[in-house]
């Protein structure tokens, strides 16, 4: 079978769905004519749900690692308004 499944028949044999969708992997249920859903397995969700870098990682890697920011807030109030 495709990797194509219409609601009705996914619903009908949802056993073979989820069959098809670790042997051949991610399948797409349609409604009506539109992609809706996907059905995967729990290892493919867990690698696409995974971060591939943890976020401490992320910004030691990052070039503006050096760039100094000036967290300093001014003390302008802002405009006057007339209500």
């Amino acid at each position: 079978m495709s990797g194509t499944w219409n609601l009705q028949d996914a619903k009908n044999r949802f056993s073979e769905l989820v069959r098809e969708a670790l042997r051949a992997g991610p399948q797409i249920v349609t409604r009506r004519g539109k992609e809706t859903a996907v059905v995967l397995s729990v290892e493919e969700y867990r690698r696409l749900a995974r971060p591939e870098v943890g976020l401490i990682e992320f910004l030691r890697s990052s070039p503006l690692v050096e760039v100094e920011l000036d967290l300093e807030r001014g003390r302008d109030t802002g405009r006057e308004v007339e209500l």
